[in-house]
């Protein structure tokens, strides 16, 4: 369906530039009568017509590439946990990634689909600055000058940035290479590692270029960045803490922090993607707990603690993956209410506190009960 999408897009493009030409050699062969200037006119006015339907199209693009990246979003998702809720084999997980071939393939075609048309309208809106300059020679005549230059046409925004689409590309052939070492001999634990941490890697990459591409609206792309933000900020400080991670603790996952998970997960013995997943975050808690004290206390501030602790305590029915969203910010702003605190959405100093307090609490031995029974009215 998106490669048709594709073709019908070239098609449109093909018959806006077609209809450029006809309308030229149509006056043209109209008679002597018509001038120069009404003949770049004509053109002028096709020239137009062909920018209003590239810009449909791109528009039209650019929703089916949201779509089909969505779905593609929402499977990877999916699929990436797998390992988590079931009891899998090696062959589970072979036939869950052959399950993404399809949405795969969607997104990708839409993405080239809208690439296109992109770069159709960019050559209709030249084509434009063109005829109008054509037109504004012809109204000059021969020896006079044009009343005013022609502007040259803004090139419409990239689509995303060409480092997402990058990241992208380069994720989904680790994916694939992920998925081609996966045999029927792979130990489990070494294939749910390779496919786990492949497909969260390449789920962030597409995260990041659906937002780039416009497909979130502003308020949600805001609660986006402050949930990353979050989160970032949280893991760069157990980074640090255990000793991988050097840099400022400002919330942007960039390249220190990559370089820091990818150090995590190479002295851990896990597939080198510089993205956090399920084992990463179990191996990163794992060191964070053996160091002890205070380290532990800060622990608490992973986004996995976060959500295991919240689930204890009632608040939470997402899944523990280590993935912070909006919703498990509303949960930690629950928590803090009901704690009496400052609810920020996010797990600080007086947040941890109030948490220390109410498990102390109900450590506290119960009241002793009294045995003797409590009289009633049919007591005699």
């Amino acid at each position: 369906m998106k490669i048709a999408a594709t073709r019908t897009l070239t098609h449109r493009a093909v018959a806006a530039v077609s209809t450029v030409v006809i309308a030229v050699v149509l006056v043209g062969c109209s008679g002597d009568g018509v001038s120069a200037a009404e003949r770049a006119q004509a053109q002028v006015t096709a020239a137009q017509k062909a920018v209003t339907q590239a810009e449909a199209d791109l528009t039209e693009a650019s929703a089916e590439f949201c779509e089909s990246s969505e779905e593609y979003i929402l499977a990877l998702d999916q699929y990436g946990d797998i390992l988590n809720d079931t009891a899998p084999t090696v062959g589970d997980v072979r036939a869950a990634g052959a399950d993404l071939a399809d949405p795969s393939d969607a997104a990708l075609d839409s993405a080239a689909a809208a690439a296109e048309a992109q770069q159709a309208l960019i050559t209709a809106q030249q084509e434009l600055v063109d005829a109008q300059a054509a037109l504004a020679r012809a109204e000059a005549g021969p020896s006079g000058t044009p009343a005013a230059p022609v502007a040259e046409p803004s090139s419409p925004a990239p689509l995303a940035p060409a480092a997402s689409v990058d990241r992208v590309t380069q994720a989904e052939s680790e994916f694939a290479d992920a998925q081609s070492a996966i045999t029927d001999e792979t130990p489990l634990t070494d294939a749910s590692e390779q496919f786990n941490s492949a497909a969260v890697a390449l789920e962030a990459a597409w995260l990041r270029l659906f937002a780039e591409a416009g497909c979130l609206p502003d308020d949600q792309r805001q609660q986006a960045q402050a949930a990353v933000a979050v989160y970032t900020t949280a893991l760069q400080q157990d980074l640090a803490t255990a000793g991988y991670y050097t840099g400022a603790i400002d919330g942007i996952y960039g390249p220190a922090t990559v370089a820091a998970v990818e150090e995590l997960q190479k002295a851990n013995g896990l597939p080198v993607t510089g993205t956090m997943d399920n084992a990463t975050a179990d191996a990163l808690q794992a060191e964070l707990l053996a160091l002890g004290g205070a380290a532990a206390q800060e622990s608490v501030a992973t986004t996995a603690a976060v959500q295991q602790t919240l689930k204890l305590a009632g608040l939470w029915t997402g899944p523990v993956d280590g993935i912070w969203t909006p919703e498990l910010t509303a949960a930690v702003q629950t928590l803090q209410l009901a704690l009496g605190v400052e609810p920020t959405g996010t797990v600080d100093a007086a947040t941890i506190s109030a948490v220390e307090r109410a498990i102390a609490g109900l450590q506290q031995p119960a009241a002793p009960v009294d045995p003797t029974p409590t009289p009633t009215a049919t007591d005699g």
